[in-house]
């Protein structure tokens, strides 16, 4: 993420930051080696306090592309893939670069490696675009991870809100999707008592907590 206290959040389409992003994302490397983790979220940046977006954005899509292409060369010798999330500017982060799927697929296409993909978090998809049957449809070859959370209020998927989950699941697995989702939210309560949610999903699809169908047994 940079240096937060200085009030970033990413480098890699930061123009002046170059060193620092490479040197930020060799530690990444090293911190998901050790915990056996094969995909590394690459934090586009906020737009630079005092300039206008519209002015600065092709100087931040060339540094951004040119970073990701040594991501991409550097992440291939691991065997991992690097992850790009647009984050919304409406509620979330006003500066924040990178705020729709469409504008990341158009930077993942002039890029153009394999390793380097989408993460989709639904939150901000909603926020932004809604539309989302459609858009995990579209962009559904590009993803390579899936986050989620209710919309507005960012808590567990059972909470009062905008998205109907069950449906969404059943969505990805129709498309194919086979890997992990992450709870990306602020649970009411503690951790435990907010995957709630997540049994009471199992039990309505005929699954035992843990995802293991009870027929097999």
């Amino acid at each position: 993420p940079g240096d937060q206290e200085a009030g970033e959040l990413g480098l890699a389409a930061v123009p002046g930051r170059q060193a620092a992003f490479r040197q930020a994302l060799e530690a990444a490397v090293h911190y998901a080696k050790a915990v056996g983790c094969p995909r590394i979220h690459v934090m586009a940046g906020r737009v630079p306090l005092g300039t206008d977006r519209a002015a600065v954005a092709g100087e931040m899509e060339t540094t951004f592309i040119e970073n990701l292409r040594y991501t991409a060369d550097l992440l291939s010798q691991e065997n991992m893939i690097g992850l790009l999330e647009p984050i919304n500017n409406r509620i979330t982060d006003p500066r924040y670069y990178l705020n729709t799927p469409h504008h990341a697929a158009a930077i993942l296409e002039k890029v153009g490696r394999p390793n380097l993909k989408l993460q989709l978090d639904l939150f901000h998809c909603q926020i932004m675009d809604g539309n989302l049957s459609r858009n995990l449809e579209t962009y559904f070859p590009l993803i390579g991870h899936i986050q989620i959370a209710q919309v507005p209020g960012r808590h567990e998927p059972d909470s009062p809100g905008e998205l109907n989950f069950p449906y969404l699941f059943e969505l990805l697995e129709s498309l194919g999707y086979t890997g992990y989702v992450g709870c990306e939210y602020a649970p009411k309560g503690d951790t435990l008592e907010g995957l709630g949610w997540l049994r009471s999903y199992w039990e309505s699809r005929g699954l035992q907590h843990g995802g293991t169908s009870r027929a097999a047994k």
